[in-house]
């Protein structure tokens, strides 16, 4: 399993994380690899989840100047 590049990208990063799951289901690998797969699959989420966390927050700031400038726009 290769490790996160430099600069990952959400989307390479999540292009990952399901080609883990999908050999993890089949059930075909051995034990250590198994576990190494739970390891790198943690990480991958963790990555993702702050990853969405913080497109989350971008969003919550450009609503909140958009919604304030639509305020003071109209008055």
């Amino acid at each position: 399993m290769s490790k996160l590049p430099k600069t990952p990208t959400f989307e390479s990063a999540l292009a990952e994380l399901e080609e883990i799951v999908s050999d993890m289901e089949a059930g075909q690998l051995p034990l250590e690899k198994s576990l190494a797969a739970y390891k790198r699959g943690a990480e991958l989420l963790k990555f993702c989840q702050d990853a969405l966390q913080d497109a989350q927050q971008q969003v919550r700031i450009l609503e909140d100047g958009v919604l304030k400038n639509f305020g003071t726009a109209g008055q």
